[in-house]
């Protein structure tokens, strides 16, 4: 039996190492081998996904279907096919005029 093939949503800032694709396809058993999978196609896409432990960044969330995997088994979530996977880049951060106006608080 061949690996499972799921759907990967792609944001917008990591769409110029897709061509411009909002959604790929790709496969593996689990998360870390569906990117290692979309990385024989999309060079670039690991190195801004993962760290350089290979755990994934700090700023990036990745969900399988709904559910963030890190609340699942991380890399390691199973992934039986069909699935959506969705990378969404954690949005951080607050107004700079008002971190300066609050003496550094926002």
């Amino acid at each position: 039996m061949g690996q499972p093939s799921v759907t990967v949503r792609i944001p917008p800032p990591l769409r110029k190492y897709t061509g411009g694709k909002e959604e790929v396809p790709g496969s593996g058993n689990t998360v870390l081998a569906l990117i290692a999978d979309i990385e024989t196609r999309h060079t670039g896409l690991r190195e801004r996904l993962l760290d350089e432990e290979g755990r994934l960044r700090k700023f990036v969330n990745v969900f399988v279907n709904d559910e963030d995997c890190r609340f699942l088994k991380a890399l390691d979530t199973e992934l039986k096919g069909g699935e959506t996977i969705s990378i969404v880049p954690a949005i951080a951060g607050g107004c700079i005029a008002l971190r300066r106006e609050h003496g550094g608080v926002a």
